[in-house]
């Protein structure tokens, strides 16, 4: 089961930073700006330095090394050290256009000096791709998420609490939310700055950073704006890249049958985004315009299953032509919440709640009778098709948590997947049947609450080994339908974040 579209902006009030400049007390004998000290981290053959221009206010950074990534980073920086909430603006040009494409200039936060520090750094490559990356823990292994940008002139890093943020500018010169975050708490002080590294050890790079600021970002009392973002994610090596970001609430990605495009749903409305676009258009579904985030698209690409909740506030399931036009009723009774086509097309797995208990169901999709398969206590929910059409996988909580579950196609032979601490929703299967993506809150979380911290697991069907995929602010309209990519490498799911709206950034 799924709630409909929640509107979250009028009611999200809490602690909103003021930005206000902050100048290191300490600078040392050779000036370095708003900076106290300069260093070679890591391994590096030649090294690096610091020229400071502050007539223009520039930092020329050279530095060598052969990457910042895995679990070790090898770059010169220049740092100063604080507390508390803060963030680091500048603008980036690398000099010289025949370096390495994947040499890096970085706005960085760390909690040490060491190679192997836990550390969070927006990095713009040579090539001009644009990323936070982030050690989530001493000697662990690095991950990014990629921003929706290539090459922007000006780059900020914010620290809120344990979350950090990326910011880009845009077309018009400004920054805005870039929808890159990630959550990594730092206890005390830390190193923040700004470094360069050459991704070749036996070369140095240089970059200039300019316009550089260094803010305080001081509690307030303000109104913050929700953010959402669609983000990609590729299963070999968990990198996630930006989609889509909009100040809007939007939910629940299905990727198209030909991987071409993306559906989701927003204020009451499916809405169709396609590949490498920031245009979504609205699909046209009638009168069925309160639709939530329970929709999908069937086998052969030509049709959408919807759940809309205009009538009587009971949701019930319709289909349309994916292009749009006016919906066909499928179920009669409600609440009821799609979530699964079987691989034929001929059938429609659905959430319905029936005399006070949410069950999975199963309905004809070119109507008829509808059929109870789960009759245990408390809620199931989240039933999809396997591949072969041999299965059903759902999510139940009979046994007291949240669990992800099994069952024949019939109903019969229901069975405990796996077993774990959390609670555990939305099971989705890859196409090519190797994998099993689900959404886990930790386990005093009851139900499936929007605006959590979250975790996006990955389970091999093989030997039933699970690691993370991603760990994100998220929760309800995650992944509460399937989206993983046709070919089966990759998974697309919507993030959030609460922030100042653009214009708090200008102050």
């Amino acid at each position: 089961m799924s709630l409909s579209s929640i509107r979250l902006l009028s009611l999200l009030r809490c602690a909103l930073p003021v930005i206000l400049t902050f100048t290191p007390a300490f600078t040392s004998a050779q000036s370095l700006g708003i900076f106290q000290q300069q260093k070679d981290v890591g391994t590096v053959l030649h090294p690096g330095s610091v020229k400071y221009d502050a007539t223009k206010g520039t930092y020329t950074v050279t530095g060598s090394g052969d990457n910042m990534w895995f679990a070790e980073d090898d770059f010169h920086y220049l740092w100063t050290k604080v507390s508390g909430d803060v963030a680091l603006t500048a603008d980036i040009d690398f000099v010289g256009a025949t370096g390495n494409n994947h040499r890096k200039a970085v706005l960085m936060i760390r909690e040490s000096l060491d190679t192997d520090s836990k550390s969070v750094d927006l990095a713009r490559h040579g090539d001009g791709l644009t990323s936070l990356q982030f050690r989530e823990a001493t000697g662990g292994h690095t991950h990014e998420v990629e921003a929706n940008a290539v090459g922007p002139k000006t780059v900020r890093l914010e620290k809120r609490g344990d979350y950090f943020y990326a910011f880009v500018s845009g077309a018009d010169g400004k920054l805005h939310v870039s929808g890159a975050s990630t959550k990594l708490p730092l206890a005390g002080s830390f190193y923040i700055g700004i470094g360069v590294s050459a991704h070749d050890k036996n070369v140095t790079e240089t970059a200039i950073f300019s316009n550089v600021k260094l803010t305080h970002l001081p509690a307030g009392a303000e109104k913050l704006t929700l953010y959402s973002a669609l983000e990609t994610t590729t299963v070999a090596s968990t990198d996630r890249h930006v989609e889509y970001v909009a100040p809007s609430h939007f939910e629940a990605p299905n990727w198209s049958r030909d991987g071409s495009f993306f559906l989701f749903n927003s204020e009451g409305h499916i809405m169709r985004l396609p590949l490498k676009s920031d245009t979504p258009v609205t699909i046209f579904t009638d009168l069925q315009n309160h639709c939530n985030n329970d929709h999908g698209i069937s086998p052969d690409g030509q049709s959408i299953a919807i759940s809309d909740q205009g009538i009587d506030n009971k949701s019930k399931i319709y289909l349309l032509p994916i292009a749009g036009g006016t919906p066909r009723q499928l179920t009669n009774d409600g609440p009821s919440y799609w979530h699964g086509w079987s691989p034929d097309g001929k059938t429609i797995a659905f959430t319905g709640q029936r005399n006070n208990e949410f069950d999975i169901y199963t309905v004809p999709a070119a109507g008829g009778p509808e059929t109870r398969l789960t009759t245990a206590h408390g809620l199931d929910d989240g039933s999809e098709f396997s591949p072969d059409g041999q299965y059903i996988y759902f999510n139940s909580e009979r046994t007291g948590s949240m669990q992800i579950w099994r069952m024949r196609a019939d109903g019969s032979q229901q069975e405990r997947v796996l077993t774990d601490d959390t609670n555990d929703w939305f099971p989705h299967l890859s196409p090519d049947g190797k994998w099993m993506v689900f959404l886990s809150y930790d386990k005093d979380v009851t139900g499936h609450p929007p605006l959590k911290d979250v975790v996006l697991n990955l389970m091999s069907m093989q030997d039933k080994s699970v690691h993370v995929l991603a760990k994100l602010f998220g929760g309800q309209g995650t992944i509460n339908v399937p989206s993983w990519s046709p070919d089966s490498r990759k998974l697309a799911f919507v993030s959030y974040e609460l922030l100042p709206n653009d214009k708090e950034l200008e102050k």
